[in-house]
């Protein structure tokens, strides 16, 4: 690692320009163990991809990354996001809960710009909340404080650091721990707490959030201050499972769609749920 870079807390932007005609997805969790999703998404590079002008990842591209100088395995990734850079696309990056350390020389390489979450953007003519999703999730108090330090410059600074065998060790028994406490919580727990969404909405000054994270694709309609807001939530992708899942956000005539691979059928309408 090269010290002299910023710490990849450092290395986002805070705004960009409006996004006129954006894919968006999250969650694909590369790894080599998942063999059938990463095909799946170096198909939807060369096939779906391309008919947008921005490509937006928000979070957890990878299922692990232990920083910009132990990423080998992820060239053909590298490699695919660089080659929609250079033919024009927009190519938007931000951290998940999986890859907070990907830094400046990822992005680099990618011909990618990595955005703070959450980050207010124009979105085909509106003002739209991005983020990964996962700061919302604050019924889990133990997550939110091993999220505030692993996303702290400090830790960034230290941990990177290390030999790159000894933040392998480290992580892979960080994921290891998290399965296991994983099983044992609710699942409500893990999603999203209305009031943080309401909050976050309120703060922006928006009537739109876009995110991921939780696993649970959905459209829901929101009652704030007496208006109508919506919260999109993207699918993650695991090709490998017994019951494949994966999809992207685009936009039809101005209006948000999910897209789903394994029945490739839009969902437009907005899920009304009793807690939201």
């Amino acid at each position: 690692m090269n010290l002299i870079e910023p710490p990849p807390a450092l290395a986002v932007t805070g705004s960009i320009e409006p996004l006129l005609d954006p894919v968006f997805i999250s969650d694909l969790h590369l790894t080599v163990e998942r063999p059938a999703t990463s095909r799946r998404f170096f198909s939807f590079m060369q096939s779906e991809a391309p008919r947008y002008r921005e490509l937006v990842i928000l979070g957890d591209l990878f299922e692990f990354w232990i920083g910009d100088d132990a990423s080998s395995a992820a060239k053909p990734v590298v490699d695919a996001l660089a080659a929609a850079s250079s033919a024009g696309q927009r190519v938007l990056l931000m951290h998940g809960n999986r890859d907070p350390l990907l830094g400046h020389d990822f992005t680099l390489a990618a011909g990618a710009t990595l955005l703070a979450d959450p980050i207010v953007v124009d979105v085909v003519g509106a003002k739209t909340l991005l983020s990964h999703g996962d700061a919302w999730c604050t019924r889990d108090v133990a997550y939110q404080q091993f999220r505030s330090m692993v996303r702290s410059v400090e830790f960034q600074r230290e941990f990177l650091t290390k030999s790159v065998e000894e933040r392998a060790a480290i992580a892979g028994s960080a994921r290891t721990r998290s399965d296991t406490e994983k099983a044992t919580k609710a699942m409500d727990i893990m999603d999203v707490t209305p009031d943080a969404v309401c909050r976050a909405l309120r703060d922006a000054g928006v009537r739109r959030i876009i995110h991921g994270h939780t696993h649970r694709p959905a459209a829901h309609r929101i009652d704030l201050d007496g208006a109508s807001a919506e919260r999109w939530v993207l699918p993650d992708w695991d090709v490998d499972a017994s019951e494949p899942r994966g999809g992207y956000l685009h936009f039809v005539a101005g209006e948000p769609r999910l897209v789903f691979f394994n029945d490739q059928q839009s969902c437009g309408g907005i899920n009304r749920r009793p807690a939201d």
